[in-house]
């Protein structure tokens, strides 16, 4: 089902669809942010957000139309993917659920997104293909974001990780943790391979927890974001590839992401690049 919505803003259409997912067993919301006047959308890029019913908050039709206004960014079209009640259990690591058995449906979020979702998009806009592929999300749905372009490498070339729940454990503190060992996507980069096409964009706040689990100083989210840059850069990334910003005021919330996202969208499409 498709609802066109009335947009206040001149240069972005936004579209709305309920695709009913077998795999989830659940109807997904998905917003469909769009430029105007498209005439081939296979020669735009595509960008997938997790917790997509966050952008509105944002609001993120009137971030797109600043940056296309000023000619800031190349358009593109962005998906935001609804998060659904279960959303700790779709968002995490396909290859393994967390101490809690958490995630434990990450593995069928990922056929959602490739057997359900990206035929459906393809065939509405008619695009077999997109210039290029990006994911994007919010805390658990930046992990979920990382999570499938690392293991889908051929098909991503961009990852916005904003706030990203880097901390996602198969041992709980209580149980012997330790951050060389537990830490499951920082793992899969240590255990995977260089993709030289794929880049990073990485978004903490100072203020996005109080948690130090090993009392350095530094709080926990901004050390599992640095030690995810080792482990990339260990693998043959370099900071042409990796983009970290730290917002010093910045907290685990919609209004920071609200504020870093342009900076992402700027990085990611600038015109002329």
């Amino acid at each position: 089902m498709s609802v066109e919505r009335t947009n206040p803003v001149s240069s972005v259409v936004v579209e709305q669809f309920i695709i009913t997912s077998l795999y989830l067993e659940r109807d997904v919301l998905i917003d469909a942010y769009l430029p105007t006047n498209i005439s081939k959308p296979e020669q735009l890029s595509l960008l997938l957000i997790n917790d997509g019913q966050d952008l509105p908050k944002m609001p993120f039709d009137e971030i797109l139309d600043e940056l296309y206004t000023s000619n800031e960014i190349e358009p593109l079209i962005c998906i935001g993917i609804h998060c659904g009640p279960e959303r700790k259990r779709e968002y995490g690591t396909a290859y393994s659920a967390d101490y809690k058995g958490l995630g434990n449906k990450a593995g069928l979020y990922n056929k959602f997104l490739f057997d359900e979702l990206m035929p459906f998009i393809r065939k509405h806009y008619n695009a077999p293909s997109f210039k290029e592929k990006s994911f994007a999300g919010f805390s658990l749905g930046a992990l979920s974001a990382l999570d499938i372009a690392w293991n889908h490498a051929s098909e991503f070339t961009k990852v916005g990780i904003f706030s990203g729940s880097l901390w996602w454990r198969r041992r709980s503190y209580d149980d012997g943790y330790n951050d060389e060992m537990d830490r499951l996507m920082h793992l899969q980069i240590r255990t995977g391979i260089f993709y030289p096409w794929m880049k990073f964009f990485i978004q903490c706040g100072a203020m996005d927890e109080t948690a130090d689990r090993n009392n350095n100083g530094i709080i926990d989210s901004i050390d599992d974001a640095l030690d995810l840059i080792v482990e990339l850069k260990a693998k043959g990334f370099t900071d042409e590839h990796i983009k970290y910003i730290l917002l010093e005021d910045g907290s685990h919330d919609v209004p920071t992401w609200g504020r870093a996202f342009p900076e992402f969208l700027k990085w990611g499409w600038a015109t002329g690049k």
